[in-house]
């Protein structure tokens, strides 16, 4: 059975490392890469092509939003879940 592979993409990085360790306890997931900016995660999800791309929404150089949009782009078959710490919608 194939893997779900999965970009991680946050400015901090125990966040990632936090998501690293947990979605390595899932025998169904596959961390392919990580990033700490959006300009990286675009350029990650081009190259990797992954399954899912869990977003952060604020970040350095591109957030989320506008990276999710370029992401779009770059690996339409990728799904995004973003994340944020922000109550508004």
């Amino acid at each position: 059975m194939k893997k779900i592979t999965v970009l991680l993409v946050d400015d901090h990085m125990m966040l990632r490392q936090g998501m690293r360790a947990l979605l390595m306890t899932e025998p169904d997931f596959e961390v392919v890469g990580e990033a700490e900016n959006g300009r990286q995660a675009v350029e990650l999800a081009g190259k990797l092509q992954p399954d899912v791309v869990v977003m952060d929404i604020a970040m350095p150089q591109l957030n989320g939003l506008e990276a999710t949009r370029r992401i779009a782009k770059e690996a339409p078959q990728a799904r995004v879940l973003i994340l944020s710490s922000y109550s508004d919608d």
